[in-house]
């Protein structure tokens, strides 16, 4: 028996039952994303003010681990206005460039690290379901959007990744309006990446 008219009335429900604040948060997300496929620098305007939407709406639910992480893509969301705007003075629109393999492999052996120690204390001290991804989903966000803000190409190769596996782990805990969220980053992203690409390998689009 198909859940298809289940889940989509999951996630009507789970519409009409979030705020305005909530709203206006993944709106604003979304248009970020969109935004930063096509190198704008406003993407971090949009970016930043979902994020401190979000800071608001975590603080309210008494998540504050979840808050201190928006904070960080505050943070980003100025580095990366700031750093796109230097580009624009002196490219037109930011120029892509692309990461060593050594600087992903050291970064992969951090977020290994880093997941396994916080899942290990996620596991013992939290009634966590899926501590070892979820934390390194939330690791790997960090670095992905610090290489978004650095222009770097393989930023969406791991939006990619994290994007799936958030997908997964949402519609796992039935929370389907952020599973549906999390695979219209996945075509974002994908689309991100083809676009970036064709940039990258025709340095005449980049001006």
């Amino acid at each position: 028996m198909s859940h298809g008219p289940a889940v989509l009335q999951a996630i009507v429900s789970a519409w009409e039952a979030s705020g305005a604040a909530e709203r206006a948060a993944v709106a604003l997300g979304l248009t970020y994303s969109l935004l930063a496929v096509w190198r704008s620098r406003w993407c971090w305007i949009a970016g930043g003010v979902s994020s401190a939407l979000f800071i608001y709406l975590a603080l309210r639910s008494r998540l504050p681990m979840q808050a201190a992480l928006q904070v960080y893509y505050v943070v980003i969301s100025a580095y990366g206005w700031w750093h796109w705007s230097q580009e624009e003075q002196t490219q037109g629109t930011p120029r892509v460039s692309t990461w060593g393999l050594g600087s992903h492999l050291l970064a992969l052996a951090g977020i290994c690290a880093l997941s396994a120690l916080s899942g290990y204390w996620l596991t013992g001290q939290t009634s966590a379901a899926w501590p070892l991804l979820d934390s390194a989903t939330t690791w790997a966000s960090l670095l992905a959007t610090w290489l978004t803000a650095r222009v770097k190409l393989e930023n969406w190769l791991y939006w990619i990744a994290i994007d799936s596996v958030l997908a997964f782990l949402f519609g796992a805990q039935g929370l389907y309006l952020a599973a549906l969220l999390s695979v219209v980053y996945l075509g974002v992203s994908t689309v991100g990446f083809v676009r970036w690409l064709r940039t990258y390998r025709t340095p005449a689009a980049a001006s």
